[in-house]
């Protein structure tokens, strides 16, 4: 399959990454995500005192707001430009690599399904690919 080149790509998975995040965040959202988040965000703010407790309405509402920045990038992602491939690498190693190998290996841990672990698999592949997109084939940033 030819995606055209290396900035149609990059577009391709950049649009990708927001819908697989947003069918992410609904499958956090339909199995009680906050739950199992806050109690252990407030465990954590003893050695962590930044770390955020989320009322759903605040949750959703700010995961909602990056979503729809990242979707209306998404026709700029289109011309591959530098600065945005930039900012693609750590929202794919973070919120794409980490998080999707966060839900799985939490559920392995704790012999449970973790909420959000359904689309983690496919969160995690779509990190991985827009991590890819974004150094492209010779593994530096790739140029305008």
């Amino acid at each position: 399959m030819n995606l055209g080149g290396s900035e149609q790509r990059f577009g391709i998975w950049w649009l990708a990454f927001g819908y697989t995040l947003a069918l992410h965040v609904l499958d956090e959202a339909g199995h009680d995500f906050l739950s199992v988040y806050n109690p252990n965000a407030l465990v954590l703010r003893r050695f962590v005192p930044f770390i955020p407790v989320f009322t759903f309405r605040q949750w959703i509402g700010s995961l909602l707001c990056g979503l729809t920045v990242w979707l209306v990038l998404a026709p700029l992602a289109f011309r591959g430009l530098k600065w945005q491939r930039r900012l693609a690498i750590p929202v794919a190693i973070l919120v794409g690599i980490g998080n999707g190998l966060g839900h799985i290996l939490a559920s392995i841990y704790l012999h449970r399904f973790m909420p959000g672990v359904y689309s983690a698999p496919l969160i995690l592949l779509s990190g991985i690919m827009l991590l890819r997109s974004a150094l492209g084939k010779d593994g530096g940033v790739a140029v305008e």
